[in-house]
């Protein structure tokens, strides 16, 4: 059997390059949102903080959601002469790191302030986003799409391991104030790539602020037309939808399912984040000798089959952890392929000169409907059942399969 060549760029010290930026660029945006989701939870907890207070800094995800809104200002606006992106990277990242440790360094028991000082950071970080995903589209070629999306997504989930895992050790040890410094210490390769890069030349901003907020829409209606880009939005809305839902109560899934807390916890970490990290890796490769088209396909058909795992332990009297294991890295397989998928497709449908507003518009599209169907999965496993319910979810990721034949994304194998 004749196995397949890869693309000679593959090997080339620009190619080498670009994929270092998406590993570096990937871990200093994931860095600071675990450090909201992970970290700050447990220091309120530790603090004694009531637990209505914790539960409120969940609004501090607001602005990963509604980021959209802003982003026409980072194609309009460039801070300088010297670069769209990396100039809105040195102000994030550099703004992000006195920020995240002077957290440390505030009494818990002011609900203001920290919701004040926590709002800053989730709008530094998701404008940090924006920038990123934008650097991300105009440094890599349609063909390194694939790769340079998965790297940049597993070093994301991998810097969820500094907050979550790291500082909590080393709080047993130092002072918070320290932890937090400590890990905010972790974003200065990020800080050095923004001061060291060298940005490819970009297209002209838009003329005005105006242009910036008007002209993505437009263009997307230009060069697609308005069924193609209403079939877009589509697509991209209900690409996640199934697998979305179906992880939206995992854990109490499991515990339902009779598996004690500390068994969930071991495993979840090591068989999903594992086997989620070799999918979005394997389907990166994949994609550097498959078009964007073949690969929406054939990874949506695994990550919708990849739903039935779970369907399957629900089916079990007793399940071991093997089952658990099995489910959830078979899952997790599935959604890192697709995931792979869906960002290299966003990408190539954005244009160089709106990146950062196209970027943000479509992943705020791939994000709203899951959020919107999510807040309704309680009622539909107790109407349901939890056998059902994932049948259910496996049912909603077939329309997109569908959806795919009829896209506006090149069907050819890339050269």
């Amino acid at each position: 059997m004749r196995l397949p060549v890869l693309p000679r760029h593959i090997g080339s010290k620009r190619f080498s390059r670009n994929l270092l930026i998406c590993i570096i660029s990937g871990f200093s945006s994931g860095l600071p949102f675990f450090f909201l989701i992970s970290l700050l939870p447990v220091w309120l907890k530790s603090q004694n903080v009531p637990l209505t207070l914790i539960g409120l800094t969940s609004l501090l995800q607001l602005p990963y959601a509604l980021k959209v809104l802003w982003a026409p200002l980072l194609d309009r606006y460039p801070v300088s002469n010297r670069g769209r992106r990396r100039r809105w990277m040195l102000l994030c990242i550099g703004a992000l790191i006195p920020c995240m440790s002077a957290m440390g360094f505030t009494s818990a028991h002011h609900p203001g302030w920290i919701l004040a000082s926590g709002l800053a950071l989730s709008v530094l970080s998701a404008t940090l986003d924006i920038a990123l995903d934008a650097l991300r589209r105009e440094i890599l070629s349609d063909q390194e799409l694939g790769l340079g999306s998965s790297l940049h997504v597993n070093a994301y989930k991998i810097a969820g391991i500094i907050p979550g895992a790291l500082a909590l050790i080393l709080s047993d040890h130092l002072p918070w104030p320290m932890v937090f410094s400590i890990c905010s210490l972790f974003l200065l390769p990020g800080l050095l790539l923004a001061y060291r890069l060298r940005e490819p030349p970009s297209a002209q901003p838009p003329a005005s602020l105006r242009h910036s907020l008007l002209l993505p829409w437009t263009d997307f209606l230009q060069r697609l037309g308005k069924n193609q880009t209403f079939l877009l939005l589509l697509f991209i809305m209900l690409y996640k939808l199934g697998d979305g839902l179906a992880s939206s109560l995992a854990t109490p899934f499991y515990l339902e399912a009779g598996f004690s807390r500390t068994s969930i916890g071991l495993i979840a970490k090591q068989a999903g984040l594992l086997a989620s990290i070799a999918g979005s890796i394997l389907g990166g490769l994949l994609m550097l000798r498959v078009s964007i088209a073949q690969a929406l396909l054939g990874f949506g058909v695994v990550q919708s089959f990849s739903i039935l795992a779970f369907y399957q332990l629900s089916l079990l009297v007793h399940p071991g952890l093997v089952d658990l294991g099995t489910a959830i890295a078979a899952e997790a397989f599935g959604v890192g392929l697709g995931t792979t998928a869906l960002v290299a497709c966003i990408a190539q449908q954005t244009n160089r000169q709106f990146t950062a507003s196209q970027f943000a518009l479509l992943t705020s599209a791939a994000a709203l409907p899951r959020t919107l169907i999510n807040t309704g999965s309680g009622w539909l496993v107790h109407q349901l059942g939890w056998s059902h319910f994932f049948i259910l979810c496996w049912l909603l990721s077939l329309p997109a399969l569908l959806l795919i034949r009829y896209l506006p994304v090149p069907a050819e194998q890339p050269s």
